[in-house]
């Protein structure tokens, strides 16, 4: 019996005006499950789900394009693929009903630490319980359900986003997903994710501010100087080597003017003019202030961790990142006692449960997810067809590469799901929006101008 047979899911709930950072995303609505039991057996009471969809179900509702968000990253798939959605594009508005789910723990509406808790009504904070990728897509699943949608023709997704798409084949019954496209992620989270993910936590823990957890979750109340540093941490594996010499290598940075200055949110933000302390030649000390920029590299840095720390919440970034660290598609589901590293037979055991020809891209400069964890991949799951997606960018790639992937994915839904193809089509026309500053500039992905 369903978690939500004695009370329905509300499909359009108001969202919870507590959350600063759900704000942040128009583009959604929020569908509010009265009761779901997580896998660790705590039960969430009242929670939310946000949502974004774009399109229109055809008459035999088996047009569903599920888009599965990466770490950081909202429901607002348009925000951070927006080159991909459109008429013809891999993203097809005009014939797919497209829906991108948030996960939990995720700030962006989504039950999170930073949503109501109903027992006490207060936020809950560093509270809030574990979650794992499989809860994420049980949960999602039960949104589809209310909206009346019995099968999905494709499912889709990047990092995290490539995990989730993973566990939609493999916790849905066998044939309910049509296909997938699982993109630079992996079939478990291994010693080196889970150790950049520590780095980064612990960033986060040695910051004051944050208090155990205990914080203002505002822009102004986060631990700033930890989840700046986390966030800087995390670029690093998110481009590669070569990118960082080509855009960087010692180009100087521009100067920064002591200055407050208006960021995308709004928030004013004073920039850094750090002042050192040097000795002259007749040993008499004087302070004169010197940029702490004097890299454009190091610019850049501390360009992403402002623009992160203007849209994400440091208790929300500590519950996904150990949310990457439980995924494993062996737990629980192989005959015999799981090793420290999941063997190949046991990757085929249960990868035989996903529908055949699956499409994994993988990215060769990708340092975070290694290129050989998507030919493992791609060697377990039932006739599937690896792709490497040439891009100087490392794991980044997948998000910025937009002709290629347009190209790589469409080829693969117009081969797999050829119905979508045939007849009128049913959905939006043309969906083009320009990103703010009339370039590209997005919120929650990777898709901007670079900024020095």
């Amino acid at each position: 019996m369903a978690e939500h047979d004695f009370h329905p899911i509300m499909l359009d709930h108001i969202q919870d005006d507590n959350n600063f950072y759900a704000k942040l995303v128009s583009n959604k609505k929020v569908a509010l499950i009265p009761s779901f039991t997580l896998e660790s057996g705590i039960i969430l009471n009242s929670a939310p789900v946000a949502y974004s969809t774009w399109g229109a179900l055809n008459d035999d509702r088996d047009n569903v394009l599920v888009v599965c968000h990466a770490l950081t990253g909202s429901s607002d798939a348009m925000d951070w693929w927006h080159p991909l959605f459109g008429p013809g594009k891999a993203l097809d508005t005009a014939r797919y009903f497209i829906i991108c789910l948030n996960v939990l723990g995720s700030p962006y509406g989504s039950a999170s630490p930073l949503s109501t808790n109903p027992a006490t009504a207060k936020q809950y904070g560093p509270r809030f319980p574990a979650t794992t990728i499989r809860d994420d897509v049980r949960i999602h699943k039960l949104v589809l359900d209310s909206l009346g949608i019995q099968n999905v023709a494709a499912v889709i997704g990047g990092s995290m986003g490539g995990m989730t798409t993973l566990e939609w084949a493999l916790c849905t019954p066998p044939g309910y997903v049509k296909t997938i496209i699982p993109i630079t992620t992996s079939a478990y989270h291994g010693g080196w994710g889970i150790s950049w993910g520590e780095t980064q936590r612990q960033a986060i823990y040695t910051d004051a501010v944050f208090n155990n957890g205990w914080y203002e979750p505002t822009p102004e109340g986060q631990p700033r100087n930890g989840l700046g540093t986390a966030r800087m941490i995390a670029m690093l594996t998110y481009r590669s080597h070569g990118s960082f010499e080509s855009k960087f290598s010692r180009r100087p940075a521009q100067p920064v003017k002591n200055e407050v200055k208006m960021n995308e949110t709004g928030l004013l933000t004073p920039s850094p003019s750090p002042r050192v302390t040097t000795t002259s030649p007749d040993t008499k000390t004087s302070s004169e202030p010197l940029s702490s920029m004097a890299f454009s590299a190091q610019s850049y840095l501390d360009y992403q961790a402002r623009k992160f720390l203007s849209r994400f919440d440091a208790n929300a970034y500590i519950h996904l990142t150990h949310k990457l660290d439980s995924h494993d598609i062996t737990r629980d589901r192989i005959p015999h006692p799981p090793s420290y590293s999941p063997s190949e037979s046991d990757l085929r055991h249960v990868l035989r449960a996903v529908p055949p020809k699956s499409l994994v891209i993988s990215v060769e400069t990708d340092v975070l997810f290694l290129p050989e964890q998507q030919v493992l991949l791609a060697k377990c799951l039932p006739e599937a067809q690896l792709v490497k997606l040439e891009s100087d960018d490392g794991h980044d790639g997948f998000l910025l590469e937009f002709e290629a992937m347009n190209k790589i994915i469409s080829e693969h839904l117009r081969e797999r799901c050829p119905w979508i193809y045939k007849g009128k089509e049913t959905g939006w026309g043309d969906q083009s929006v320009m990103y703010k500053g009339g370039g590209m500039n997005s919120m929650f992905g990777e898709a901007e101008k670079l900024k020095l």
